[in-house]
This record gives C-alpha cells, sequence and structure tokens, in this order.
C-alpha cells in the first residue's frame, strides 16, 4: 500500500507545500540558527559523523539485496501465508545475526478472505468474468500456486443481482454529475474505474448513493496500454491483470477494525464485526479491465461525459442498464495471526529516545516492488549498522528497526504495535521514518516540516546513481524543469521559487496508505516518509497484483539495485544522525513558514469558494444553463451552491504570528550562546532534547477530528473524502469542503489553540537557552 506513490510526479509536486525560509537550528554548537553547518553536531561532531556514514555507505551492497529480494519474494506473501510467516523468521534471524536484540511481535487481526467470487452478467447477454490473472511467459512465480483470488479486503458479503450503471472515478464530484442526468444508482451495481481518489472510497460512497454493489477496475488510459506497453512487452498493466486492495475506511482509523484505539495482542477483545465502523456494507470486488469489456460494452443510456470515458475501444455509457449482473462475495471473517520484527541497538547515553525506522514486509501476492523494495534496503541499512555496532560504534539514542506485517490490509502491523507501547512510544521515540517501496528516479520526502532541513542536507550528502550529481541537486533540477513548463501550475512554480539555487526543497505533508499513521497522526512523533521513483515502470503497471514480481521488477524497476543502495543511504544517514546528533536535528522555522503557507490555502480556498457561488448564481438565475443545454440530451442544471459567509479565521492568523514571534525569539536565544562557543550542562541539554523530541505532539488535539477521533494531528491527516492524500490543517480544511461555516470557525479556533500549546513549549526551550 502506498500514499504519496500513487500519484504522478505532478501530483505529488502539487501537494509539496513546504516552505524552505530561513528557519531555527537545532541548539548544538558549530551549527547556527539558520542551519550553517551539519544540523545538530559541533564542526568536529559533524566531521566524525561524516566519516561514520562513509564507513557505512562502504557496508552496503546491492547484489546483497538483490539476493534478498528474490528470496522474500519467491512465493505469495499475503497475510496468513506461510512465506509471510518464513519471511519474518528469515529477518528475525538476520537482525540477530548482524548484532541486533531482535523478537517477533504476534498480533491476531481480523483479516477476511475469500471463499467464494462471481461476477457474470445475466442480461442482455450472459458473461462469466474470470476473476483470475493467468500465468505470463517469462515470469517465472506468475504460475506459482497459494495466491488468494482477486479481492478487496474489508468490503462486506453479499449476493446481489442488479442493473449496472457507470460512475467514472466514483468520487463525490461524479455523483453530482451523474444526477444531472437524472440517472441515481439506488439498488444499482456500480462499475467504476480506479483512479481520481482513494479506491476505499468508491464502495462507500456508492453505499451511501444506494447502490448494493460495487466493481472496480483498471482502465488503461490510466493503468495500461495507454500509458506504455503492458506487461511483459513493457512493465504496464497487463489486460487480465487487477489491483488488489483494502477498502476499510482507514479515513475513521486503521488497524484491526475489532480493536478500535488499542493493540490487537493475544487474548484481546474484539468487538463484533457488525459494531466495526470500518467495515464496508456491500460487496465489492476488482476486476481487471478484460473483464470489465463485456459488461461496459452492454451498457446502454446516455453517453458518459468525455472526461469520464477511457482508452477501451467502444462508447461509453452511463446506464442503468441494459447490462445486469451477479455479483457473489463469501469470505472467512476469522482472526490470523500477523508478525512484527522489532530489532533493536542500545543507544550509549540517551537510550531513553528512540528512532524508529519501519518498513513493511507483507504483499498482496509476492510483493517484489510494494513492499519489498523499501523492505531490502532496510535490511541493508541494519546489516550495515549492526556492523558498525560490531565494530564499536555505540550511537547515542536506541536505535529501533521494524518490519511490519498486515500493512497491505489496513496498516494493521504499525497501528497494533503503536497502539499496544502507546505510552512508552510519546515518552521515548523522537522519530520514525517509513518507506514502503522503491525504485528509480527523484526522492520523494514527506512528513513533519521540522524535518525538512535534515532530509536536504542528507540527500545534498548522497549521489545519484544515474547522474553522479546529489539527490537533492537532481530533485532541483527536476523542480525548475517543471516550473519552466507551459501548463507548470502555480504550486509547481513556487515550489520551485523556495527550492532557488540554494534553499531547501519543500517536503510534502502526509496523508495515509502506509505504516507512518499511527505515529504522526495518533502519537504525534516526528515522521518521515521515503521513497525514490518516478521512473520505474513498476509504479502503476503491476501494483497490487500477481505481476508485481522479481522478475519484473528487475526489468522494469531498478535493474542494478542502485537505488536501493540510495534509499539505505538516505534512510541510513538520516537515522544516524538523529540518533547521534548532540540536539535533535529540528528547525521549527521551517514548521512555521509552512504553517503561514497553509493559512493562506484557507483565505484562498474561501475566496474561490465565494467567487465559484456568486459565477453559478449569476448562471442560474440567468437559466443560462437550460439555454446551452442540447434538447436532444438534456442535462440538468447543477444543484444550486449555498453563499459563502466571511468565515473567522482571525484565531489562526493570531496563533501563526504569535509562533513565527516565539521562532524568532529562539533563533535570537540560539544565536547569542552559539556565538560565545554554546556548551550547557549534560542536565540542561536533556532537556532541551527532551522538549524537542516531544514537541510535535503539541499538534495532537485530544478530541481529534471532527467525526473520526483517532487522528488527533490538526496539521495534516488523510482527507475524510480523498483517503491517502493529505489535507492540511484538516478540520478547517474540510469543513469549508463541506460549506459548514460554523464548523470552519471552530475548528479555526481549535487549531490555534494547538499552535499555542506548540509554541510555549517551544517558548520552554528558548528559555533554556537564555
Amino acid at each position: 500500500m502506498r500514499g504519496i506513490q500513487r500519484q504522478s510526479l505532478a501530483a505529488v509536486l502539487c501537494l509539496v507545500l513546504g516552505c524552505a525560509a530561513a528557519a531555527p537550528a537545532a541548539p548544538a554548537a558549530g551549527s547556527s540558527a539558520t542551519g550553517q553547518g551539519m544540523l545538530g553536531f559541533t564542526a568536529s561532531g559533524a566531521a566524525r559523523q561524516r566519516a561514520l556514514e562513509q564507513r557505512y555507505d562502504a557496508l552496503l551492497d546491492a547484489s546483497e539485496m538483490r539476493a534478498w529480494l528474490k528470496r522474500m519474494s519467491s512465493e505469495p506473501n499475503q497475510v496468513g501465508s506461510p512465506h509471510d510467516k518464513a519471511n519474518a523468521e528469515f529477518m528475525l534471524s538476520l537482525f540477530r545475526a548482524w548484532g541486533w536484540d531482535a523478537h517477533i511481535e504476534t498480533f491476531d487481526v481480523l483479516y477476511p478472505t475469500p471463499t467464494q467470487e462471481l461476477v457474470e452478467m445475466v442480461a442482455p447477454t450472459t458473461f462469466k468474468a474470470s476473476l483470475h490473472e493467468p500465468p505470463i511467459k517469462g515470469d517465472a512465480t506468475s504460475s506459482l500456486p497459494g495466491a488468494l483470488p482477486p479481492y478487496n479486503v474489508y468490503g462486506a458479503d453479499g449476493d446481489v443481482t442488479a442493473p449496472l450503471v457507470y460512475v467514472n472515478y466514483g468520487m463525490p464530484d461524479d455523483y453530482k454529475e451523474l444526477a444531472r442526468y437524472g440517472i441515481d444508482v439506488k439498488g444499482k451495481i456500480v462499475i467504476v474505474r480506479y483512479g481520481g481518489g482513494w479506491r476505499g472510497l468508491k464502495p462507500e460512497l456508492a453505499y451511501q448513493h444506494g447502490a448494493v454493489g460495487c466493481l472496480i477496475y483498471s482502465d488503461p488510459r490510466d493503468d495500461g496500454y495507454f500509458q506504455g506497453d503492458p506487461y511483459p512487452e513493457g512493465g504496464w498493466r497487463p489486460p487480465e491483470g487487477v489491483q488488489r486492495g483494502s477498502v476499510a475506511k482507514m479515513q475513521i482509523y486503521p488497524g484491526d477494525p475489532t480493536t478500535p484505539g488499542y493493540g490487537s495482542v493475544p487474548g484481546a477483545k474484539h468487538i463484533p464485526i457488525g459494531d466495526a465502523k470500518t467495515v464496508l456494507k456491500i460487496p465489492v470486488l476488482p476486476i481487471s479491465y478484460a473483464d470489465a469489456t463485456p459488461l461496459l460494452k452492454a451498457m446502454g443510456g446516455p453517453v458518459a461525459p468525455e472526461s469520464w470515458r477511457g482508452a477501451l475501444p467502444f462508447t461509453y455509457h452511463l446506464g442503468a442498464g441494459p447490462a445486469r449482473v451477479h455479483m457473489v462475495v463469501k469470505s472467512d471473517w476469522s482472526l490470523k495471526p500477523i508478525y512484527d520484527v522489532i530489532a533493536t541497538l542500545e543507544g550509549s547515553g540517551d537510550a531513553d529516545q528512540w528512532v524508529i525506522r519501519g518498513n513493511h514486509h507483507d504483499g498482496w501476492v509476492f510483493g517484489a516492488f510494494d513492499p519489498l523494495a523499501g523492505m531490502i534496503a532496510e535490511l541493508g541499512e541494519a546489516k550495515a549498522l549492526g556492523t558498525l555496532y560490531k565494530q564499536g560504534w555505540r550511537p547515542k539514542r536506541t536505535i529501533v528497526y521494524a518490519s511490519w506485517d498486515g500493512e497491505e490490509p489496513g496498516l494493521l502491523g504499525s497501528t497494533e504495535w503503536a497502539e499496544t507501547h502507546a505510552k512508552e512510544l510519546q515518552q521515548k521515540a523522537v522519530l520514525y521514518l517509513n518507506s514502503d517501496t522503491n525504485g528509480r528516479g527523484f526522492l520523494f520526502a514527506g512528513g513533519s516540516h521540522s524535518l525538512q532541513h535534515l532530509v536536504n542536507q542528507v540527500a545534498a550528502g548522497v549521489t545519484d546513481p544515474e547522474t553522479t550529481v546529489s539527490v537533492q541537486q537532481r530533485q532541483r533540477a527536476f523542480l525548475d524543469v517543471r516550473a519552466a513548463g507551459k501548463d507548470a501550475s502555480p504550486m509547481i512554480k513556487e515550489a520551485a521559487k523556495l527550492a532557488g539555487t540554494n534553499g531547501d526543497i519543500p517536503i510534502s505533508p502526509l496523508g495515509s496508505g502506509s505504516d507512518y499513521s499511527a505515529f504522526l497522526e495518533h502519537l504525534g512523533i516526528a515522521t518521515l516518509n521515503l521513497e525514490f521513483g518516478g521512473e520505474d515502470e513498476s509504479n502503476g503497471g503491476v501494483y497490487h497484483s500477481r505481476y508485481d514480481s522479481f522478475d519484473h521488477f528487475i526489468r522494469f524497476g531498478d535493474p542494478t539495485f542502485e537505488y536501493e543502495v540510495a534509499l539505505a543511504q538516505v534512510a541510513g544517514h538520516t537515522v544516524m544522525r538523529t540518533a547521534d546528533a548532540e540536539v535533535l536535528p529540528m528547525r521549527f522555522g521551517d514548521f512555521s513558514a509552512t504553517v503561514d503557507r497553509y493559512i493562506e490555502q484557507l483565505h484562498k480556498q474561501v475566496d474561490d469558494a465565494r467567487k465559484a457561488a456568486e459565477q453559478q448564481h449569476k448562471l442560474l438565475d440567468a437559466n443560462a444553463y437550460k439555454l446551452a443545454a442540447d434538447p436532444d440530451h438534456p442535462v440538468a442544471p447543477p444543484e444550486r451552491l449555498p453563499d459563502v459567509p466571511g468565515i473567522d479565521f482571525a484565531p489562526l492568523d493570531a496563533a501563526a504570528k504569535r509562533l513565527k514571534q516565539s521562532v524568532q525569539a529562539y533563533e535570537k536565544a540560539y544565536d547569542a550562546r552559539a556565538a560565545k562557543g554554546l556548551a550547557m550542562p549534560a542536565d540542561q541539554l536533556r532537556q532541551v532534547n527532551a522538549l524537542m523530541g516531544t514537541l510535535e505532539q503539541r499538534l495532537l488535539d485530544d478530541a481529534g477530528l471532527p467525526g473520526r477521533p483517532w487522528y488527533r494531528n490538526m496539521i495534516q491527516a488523510p482527507g475524510e473524502l480523498t483517503g491517502y492524500a493529505p489535507k492540511t490543517i484538516p478540520a478547517v480544511h474540510e469543513a469549508l469542503d463541506a460549506r459548514d461555516w460554523t464548523r470552519a470557525d471552530h475548528y479555526a479556533t481549535v487549531t490555534a489553540r494547538v499552535l499555542d500549546n506548540y509554541r510555549a513549549q517551544l517558548d520552554k526551550l528558548t528559555a533554556l537557552l537564555k
């Protein structure tokens, strides 16, 4: 499962809302408040750290990573499979051999698996979908037994027969457009294509509109021959390829649906499945575009709008009918064990501060690209760190490496572990660094904006394998080229301007779809998500299918495994610097400046909504929609938008201004001490690090987001109607989306209070430095 990874490069950059303005460095001699020198280190400490990183880099071995990938992707690897457990035990043996204190932590989770699936057209003609991915010549594992059929986990069981309606991507605006054609989905089965939003929203929105079932297919326009040659000639999805995936309502909470908010340890109480808020109410199945073709061709009704038409060679119609479909889903709803591998290198000084690194090991079938391309990089890091440890290096802080199980169904392993150890994690964890997969191309980074400068410094010191310039320099070139394009969006242009010639490249906010959620959005731990990508054809073409295999990866992913080494360098250097720094390598001005931008976007959102409503009202009042419509193909006017009143953002604006002033005071206090050769007593230094390590927790609100209290981070979270994609200042943003002006006013005040809590702890840091 991935969040940022499943989007195009342009879409990712449109989410890059961070700021590169000068900001305070963590207090340590040799590094100034504006980021000169290695963040968090004295000049002599930085020299030692660079030497250590050179020794670390020399220990990374692409051939070992290749061998690990081949072994771990050699059999089906889904939750409950023998190979999933075998991989966990294999990694446990590796960690122990490398000198780590390692164990497996087991959880018993609800994980339904299909026992019967059927999709058949019963009118106007008959057709039975294969619901099967056949072997492909040249892909050695594609013929192996042991894989489950394509399915969407946490959809309901059901046996339904109904007319078919095509709803494009099945997102909220698609239902509004469908209504203009006089078509509803009540009592119908909807067929929607992947894309445009997270898959789990598609059946949920269908259910909310009255549908009794949902089929999701991969259209070749988005994921197939329109993008490039299908596998095996190219890397893109073949006609029979199917994208599996979870449809649990993770925008409410991730993890085991039957243990909300607490760990599903053996013997834990599980609520009844019918009471689980994240399990869907209608059956849903994923199908290939080969199976979708006869169904779509048999549909009648109005011709679909142009933007709804895919790349299949026929006219797309909306329905309803005359295609009528019979759909059956039956599942085994038993608990199944999952296996988290947890490994520790004890710190030598501040052992009670933890630096945590994680990637998951379960896949939908073989999982070479997702997740094992990320997992083998983490294993390479672990071996190198273990070797250094055996040679006498001792990190200042404790390093914890985790290989999560059950990520694909719903972030199960990481969420259950984080909920089980929540109190200890909030006391000790200072960083969670996640990856999910990896490929060729550009570094993508997202997470806590106070870590932006750390990521940029690390990226500036790692060489891009294809160009031999630094990873950061290649990122900057990519931004500059995109910004110079004639179709460049304002956001891409602004990101390039912020990065400039020597500035930091902004990092993106995070939504969901990977194992960082529990750490960042529930517990308030400073978090990063890292991966390379953008050039490899593994990036979409075989995502969550049987064909995500070793043979596919070595042809279309990262054939030389050089980017696996590059990820291990970026992630490993970030872990080591955070573990070894005299003070934690954070810059709070990056966060403050980014919040300013997020608030500016809220103001713009209100202004744009007001202008859109006023323009639409003029058109409706002038009867323009009716006059412009084709009488032979009538389309009703859109529903009238409500008026947009003034929104009181004054508390939020004032809180951001106060935060900026506190950041400036922090910088001044730090620089004054640094000018005299900064030194602090050990107790004072521990207090500084303790305050810095828990500062991200001040961004939590105990009541959480409206309607989904598990998500408590008031600055970044997955959108309720976006799924993977993030919403910034989410409680306010989503109130505006819903045109709930009273709620927007209320949560502007709540978010302002959260920012004041953050500022108050920053002021304590400043006082320690004076």
